[in-house]
């Protein structure tokens, strides 16, 4: 999986600086860690790389996104993180103003109450269902 673009100026503020950032974005990954083992992270200029070995193709793309919706960041490079190829097709989408969980269910799905299925799917990217923003990008997967 390669390179991901992200707003730079927006999203979870986690790090002071750019010195600081790898430990912090690897800290915020491990929280709620999607399935990454021997991750690493580097950053420079606005560019960070993450590496290690992810359990499946969805832990893989929730670090990318987990790394991405940080503030600072604007671009996500994951060329060198061995992970099994995806189990479902993905597509990924980015929160608008005035955007809701339930209004993406709908766009994506016909069905706004399918909202608690893209949380599910994204419970390390989205604290709260109530708490996405503007930019902020996310999996929209298929729905069998």
């Amino acid at each position: 999986m390669g390179l991901f673009d992200f707003a730079k100026d927006i999203g979870n503020k986690l790090f002071g600086n750019e010195d600081e950032a790898p430990e912090k974005i690897k800290a915020h990954i491990e929280e709620d860690n999607p399935g990454i083992k021997d991750l690493e992270i580097t950053v420079k200029d606005g560019v960070a790389t993450i590496k290690g070995e992810a359990d499946s193709a969805s832990a893989l793309e929730k670090a990318i996104l987990m790394t991405g919706n940080a503030m600072g960041i604007e671009e996500v490079r994951a060329d060198d993180v061995i992970a099994p190829p995806a189990e479902q097709e993905v597509q990924y989408y980015e929160v608008a103003k005035g955007d809701s969980l339930w209004k993406i269910a709908e766009k994506m799905y016909g069905d706004g109450s399918k909202y608690k299925y893209i949380f599910e799917e994204n419970r390390e990217v989205i604290k709260d269902p109530d708490l996405i923003f503007e930019g902020q990008k996310i999996r929209i997967p298929a729905i069998d």
